[in-house]
């Protein structure tokens, strides 16, 4: 048997001009840094290799360089196909400056194309993405000038809408675990999350492409234990053991058991949240959770929601995931943001999102940038400024209500909470609630045809979607209606007959004791 362990430098020169890159990773979860700085200096002293595709399901980065940033420079690339831009603001300005071709896809339909790659099935068919910007009908993914061929086809099944994501090759796959043994068979126990490693190393093979895995250590054959192994050696055809400094749990902890179930974190030792905006948003959010929920929380603001729940003594009543594996636990924020601590299980990233697209979602929390009449919702394109949609369309298209949290204005937004009530010191530079979004990422139509419910909860406000489109239902106690709310609203806003003040609980810097309220409910079954 041929040693399977090279050098990093060994393992870059691989690759291939022209050649299709799939890179598995989750914000500095599981990315096989390593091979993506080698890779970068190796193209940076040889000019070589040039006008790969990258391809990947969730946004890699740190906001800064890590990650896919090391792919961000001309001649390197040619095309990214990708599920999010965000923590890549290297990448995401070649895209705006019209360097490479570039296309935003729902993160779960990535995930999903690379398991049906490996299949050799003909893409994904799916109602994910009706009447958002992926739908052909408006920008089909595309994100600049640059960008011309269709990969997304409108087709009819049955008297029945759906939209048809076309496959692609994969050359090369770069994957990463813990610790593989001599015939390459790889195991997981230190990474937090297991995403799409073993779709992506099959999608390769079945290609006819080559799968390189970086790790932590090497182990003797016939030493992992079978279960464990979540990807055969018989797809790995390349090792590369890991400098540590490029092999952090996460892009910002070098390892946290409590993060892959080596140990479990006392949960009172989880900081409190200070009443602010946040807070706010996080309790009237909180409130719509009911027993056996299973939820779901989007990174900032949404992640607010399992602190609230935490300190409330309902967490035990509830079933958190998050869109990277997790189910259970608590979600870990910041550039943690994609794991949980003391999880209860973790899925594969593909499976995670047949959840979602299966409907078991009963409640979804997600962020709110941009909204407009229509309760349409913008999270994935500013102006010139590319962020990607991620999991943001699988999830809310598919959850059996969802909510929007964010503030009603942004910019410098200044409040204070005094006697139970709330006050504007300072109103936000920008409003988020416009006329007409940048770009739709959820669709307000789509969901009134589904006749899904929506809320908007924002630290001053709640509003809900009707058939008539947006209508305000909740305003908070020491807001004045017409100059902090309607004011800041670039629409004729709908005022419910019925318009009623939020909880004077979620004001209060005492606990809410909303447990007894949230046990009464329970939530019904697919």
């Amino acid at each position: 048997m041929r040693d399977k362990v090279i050098s990093s430098s060994e393992a870059v020169k691989l690759v291939k001009t022209g050649d299709v890159l799939a890179v598995q990773g989750f914000v500095g979860f599981s990315h096989p840094e390593e091979l993506s700085v080698m890779l970068e200096k190796r193209f940076l002293e040889e000019n070589q290799p040039k006008d790969l595709t990258l391809v990947y399901g969730a946004g890699q980065g740190d906001g800064k360089s890590k990650c896919t940033n090391h792919y961000a420079h001309e001649g390197l690339l040619k095309r990214v196909i990708g599920g999010h831009f965000n923590l890549s603001p290297t990448l995401g300005q070649l895209v705006v400056d019209n360097k490479v071709e570039a296309y935003n896809l729902p993160q779960g339909i990535m995930l999903h194309l690379f398991r049906n790659i490996a299949g050799r099935k003909p893409g994904v068919i799916s109602s994910v993405g009706l009447k958002t910007f992926v739908d052909p009908r408006i920008e089909g993914g595309k994100l600049n000038a640059l960008t011309t061929e269709e990969i997304v086809k409108v087709i009819e099944i049955n008297g029945r809408e759906y939209l048809h994501y076309q496959p692609f090759k994969v050359d090369v796959a770069f994957i990463r675990g813990t610790t593989a043994d001599e015939k390459g068979n790889l195991t997981m126990e230190k990474e937090a999350v297991l995403l799409e490693a073993l779709q992506l190393a099959q999608a390769a093979k079945a290609c006819g492409g080559i799968v390189i895995a970086q790790v932590e250590r090497t182990a003797a054959a016939g030493t992992l234990h079978p279960q464990h192994v979540k990807v055969p050696g018989c797809l790995v055809d390349y090792i590369v053991v890991a400098k540590p400094e490029y092999h952090w749990q996460t892009n910002e902890d070098f390892y946290d058991g409590s993060l892959c179930g080596e140990v479990r974190r006392p949960l009172g030792s989880l900081p409190a949240m200070e009443l602010s905006e946040r807070k706010i948003i996080a309790r009237r959010g909180a409130m719509e959770l009911c027993t056996e929920a299973v939820v779901n929380l989007g990174i900032g603001v949404p992640d607010g929601v399992a602190v609230v729940a935490n300190e409330e003594g309902i967490l035990n009543q509830i079933t958190l995931t998050l869109e990277a594996g997790p189910i259970g636990g608590v979600a870990a924020g910041g550039l943690n943001f994609g794991a949980a601590y003391n999880p209860e299980a973790v899925l594969d990233h593909p499976n995670q999102f047949d959840l979602y697209d299966g409907g078991r979602l009963d409640v979804a929390y997600l962020g709110l940038a941009q909204a407009d009449e229509a309760g349409n919702i913008n999270v994935s394109k500013f102006g010139n400024r590319v962020a990607g949609c991620g999991g943001f369309i699988n999830i809310t298209q598919n959850a059996k209500k969802v909510i929007f949290c964010g503030t009603l204005t942004a910019g410098g937004l200044q409040i204070e909470i005094k006697d139970g009530k709330l006050k504007i010191l300072k109103e936000g530079k920008s409003k988020k609630f416009l006329q007409k979004v940048d770009q739709i990422t959820f669709s307000g139509e789509y969901a009134r045809e589904v006749s899904q419910p929506v809320l908007y909860v924002t630290e001053r406000a709640v509003f809900e979607l009707t058939p008539e489109g947006m209508m305000l239902t909740e305003i908070a106690p020491g807001i004045d209606l017409e100059k902090e709310v309607l004011a800041q609203v670039d629409f004729p806003v709908k005022v419910s007959k019925n318009l009623k003040l939020m909880d004077a609980r979620i004001f209060d810097e005492k606990l809410m004791g909303i447990k007894e309220q949230i046990t009464s409910m329970v939530c019904g079954n697919v």
